[in-house]
């Protein structure tokens, strides 16, 4: 994901979590309104300058504006990966994130016909960027799992409930979880 449609996604996220429109916006930010609109539609290439006035009039940081928070769920078949040859290597990247914060890797092994691993919702922001080693798994938010295969990738947003399940005798998921470095309410729990 480009970072100018990061910094799209998070603008217009926190300008509406706080019912402003454009306009008051623009003018408690003392930008002109077009580049407020041309921020959030991920055109253009904003300064620090206006992303300092974006985070001031919005009362949040400029980090908040740049970390990636509640992306789409995607979903990368092996079927349809390539790969890139290195030397003495092949590499195939899984995903990328921009912002800071912390990380968490882990190793899910799932067994069939076991209940879905739930897991209840993260911190904001929290991601959990999955692949898959073995079996066939079902995952993603409660709202909108998928079903995927090995070798499969999926990153969703886990800062609402989701869930892990074995559609086959076992399964075994690689799991990152990313949570930003953000004063967040809630639980600091990451896994």
């Amino acid at each position: 994901m480009a970072v100018s449609h990061v910094i799209s996604r998070n603008l217009r996220r926190h300008r509406q979590e706080q019912g402003l429109s454009l306009g008051e916006l623009s003018r408690r930010a003392g930008l002109a309104k077009q580049t407020i609109v041309a921020v959030e539609a991920g055109r253009g290439n904003p300064t620090i300058d206006t992303l300092e006035r974006l985070a001031d009039a919005l009362d949040v940081s400029i980090r908040a504006l740049i970390t990636e928070l509640g992306t789409d769920i995607l979903v990368h078949r092996e079927k349809d990966v390539r790969w890139r040859s290195q030397t003495g290597a092949e590499v195939r990247q899984l995903d990328q994130a921009f912002g800071s914060g912390y990380t968490v890797n882990a190793v899910l092994r799932l067994s069939g016909g076991d209940a879905p691993f739930q897991s209840p919702a993260r911190t904001r922001g929290a991601l959990r960027h999955c692949y898959v080693l073995d079996g066939i798994v079902r995952l993603g938010p409660v709202s909108e799992t998928v079903v995927v295969d090995p070798g499969d990738f999926v990153r969703f947003p886990a800062d609402t409930a989701h869930l892990f399940e074995a559609r086959t005798p076992s399964a075994t998921v690689f799991v990152n979880t990313t949570a930003p470095q953000l004063s967040m309410s809630g639980g600091g729990r990451v896994f």
